[in-house]
């Protein structure tokens, strides 16, 4: 799919470059645009080099400010020759030194390039430049443009998001709603650069400062989240689960909702560690975080709270049936986390890390005002402990005696079987 985005980008600019307009005022703005994207890279050089490394998965583009103008006020060849100095600068001063893949930067170029293409049509259709001030019709067509570039970037990258990588959820597909707030806003400061350079190309100084300022935001926002997440497993930490449980049990309190706590431990992780080596070990961590995150709500907080152990908050549940709800959640990580395949390296060749299995202790948050985050996982804890010292891979429920874990007669007598050399490589 990345090749086919870019194929259609070289026939668009193979189109544009036949109908190159060559008139010295598109040649000089088309320079100012390209400079000042060079300017704006040099300036801020050490704070965009730290954006790509923490918002390696997520990463919002502030050089839209320059190729959104140079795509609404240049002819197609003029517009894309800018973006493909500017990104060229981009790669050499900021990808490159990050150690960035070739083949990313090459597709976030056409990216760019196709939706600057897009918002050159809607202008074009709109009567160009000319027409942005005819007071709202000049807003609508500036603002169809804006809205026309933000979709077709956040499309092209959906689908291959889409293609690459199945059963990837919307916050996968189109990044978190933070991010596409920057990148709006980039882009309407994008709108107003080339509304004003209309005027006077100087204007193009005072686009610096509320862009290197945005971009210092966006950089405390990233590293804020990254140190709220924890690495191995993109789960949040132990720290900033704790806070945001103390926040969910004070609204459960006051809305006297259902609120419970789940708290899982990897069964016999340590033996992963010690026959294939803590990488393994960090790619079945992964695995597991990404089943327990399979099978609960969004709005439910998932943490890594140490090791091999997990804690989930599951805010908001049905009081009539809470117990119940939160016992299936549980057997559905139990029985996901015995289904994981996990592929690894190893010195002696790719294989297959299964047999994995966890142990789950459960309870429901009391609304007492003595209740704490602490109190309450100690109970999940004992209930945890419960389960291990039922033979593990299993269920337990403080307050609610010992329930079972709904194991299938064959699923008893497998674990009998690979008790003592669990979990297993193939």
């Amino acid at each position: 799919m990345l090749g086919v985005v870019e194929m259609a980008v070289l026939c668009l600019l193979a189109v544009s470059w036949v109908r190159l307009d060559t008139s010295v005022q598109g040649i000089v703005l088309s320079g100012v645009l390209a400079l000042a994207g060079i300017v704006h890279t040099e300036v801020a050089t050490g704070v965009e080099r730290a954006r790509r490394r923490v918002g390696e998965n997520s990463y919002t583009d502030l050089s839209s400010i320059w190729t959104f103008a140079a795509a609404l006020l240049l002819p197609p060849a003029l517009g894309t020759a800018t973006i493909i100095v500017i990104y060229t600068y981009l790669w050499f001063r900021v990808w490159k030194p990050g150690r960035f893949p070739f083949y990313r930067h090459v597709f976030s170029t056409a990216v760019v390039l196709g939706s600057a293409f897009a918002a050159q049509g809607v202008v074009g259709l709109g009567g160009g430049s000319q027409t942005w001030s005819d007071g709202i019709t000049g807003l609508v067509s500036l603002a169809l443009a804006t809205v026309v570039y933000a979709a077709v970037n956040s499309l092209l990258i959906a689908v291959v998001v889409a293609t690459s990588r199945p059963g990837a959820g919307m916050t996968d597909l189109f990044g978190h709603l933070d991010d596409l707030t920057v990148e709006l806003a980039t882009l309407c400061l994008g709108a107003m650069l080339a509304l004003t350079l209309t005027v006077s190309w100087w204007f193009v100084l005072f686009a610096f400062a509320p862009i290197l300022v945005l971009q210092r935001a966006v950089l405390y926002r990233e590293l804020a989240a990254a140190a709220t997440t924890d690495g191995k497993t993109g789960l949040l930490t132990s720290a900033a689960w704790n806070a945001h449980a103390g926040e969910a049990m004070v609204r459960a309190r006051r809305d006297q909702s259902g609120l419970a706590m789940l708290v899982l431990d990897l069964d016999h992780f340590k033996r992963v560690n010690d026959t294939h080596g803590h990488l393994a070990g960090d790619r079945v961590l992964a695995a597991v975080a990404d089943a327990v995150r399979a099978e609960v709500r969004g709005d439910d907080l998932v943490g890594r709270f140490g090791g091999e152990e997990f804690v989930v908050l599951l805010p908001g549940l049905p009081e009539d049936r809470a117990a119940a709800e939160l016992y299936a959640v549980a057997e559905r990580i139990r029985h996901r986390v015995t289904t994981l395949v996990v592929p690894v390296d190893t010195p002696d060749g790719p294989l297959s890390i299964r047999g994995l299995s966890i142990s789950v202790g459960g309870t429901m948050v009391p609304h007492a005002p003595g209740t704490t985050v602490e109190s309450a996982m100690a109970i999940a804890d004992r209930a945890l402990y419960q389960a291990k010292d039922s033979g593990r891979n299993a269920v337990r429920i403080a307050g609610s005696g010992e329930i079972p874990t709904q194991r299938t007669e064959q699923e008893i007598k497998a674990d009998a079987a690979t008790e003592e050399r669990r979990p297993e490589a193939s």
